[in-house]
């Protein structure tokens, strides 16, 4: 009676509403790299759950390529504002 409501659609639904609630709440980026996966595998889940086998693949291969450019984004954001924060405290000292 209740294992009627667990299926394929309501698991990725689920994923899908954890991951973006945790890319909105949580701060530290890659904590949200992290939710964003758990976002995309929700995602792929509830198109294969719509049958639309061929944009499951696609987005299969598109998702981990995406992951890496974030996460090289982060680093070199973080990079950045390393290299922003040790400017200014030379500024400050001189």
């Amino acid at each position: 009676m209740y294992l009627d409501f667990i299926n394929l659609t309501t698991v990725s639904a689920a994923l899908t509403l954890i991951g973006t609630a945790g890319i909105i709440v949580l701060a530290k980026p890659l904590d949200k790299v992290i939710m964003f996966v758990l976002l995309q595998g929700g995602f792929i889940g509830m198109i294969v759950a719509a049958k639309y086998l061929d944009v499951a693949m696609a987005a299969a291969i598109f998702d981990p390529i995406t992951t890496v450019i974030l996460l090289i984004g982060i680093i070199k954001l973080n990079e950045v504002r390393k290299k922003n924060r040790e400017s200014q405290e030379e500024g400050n000292l001189a």
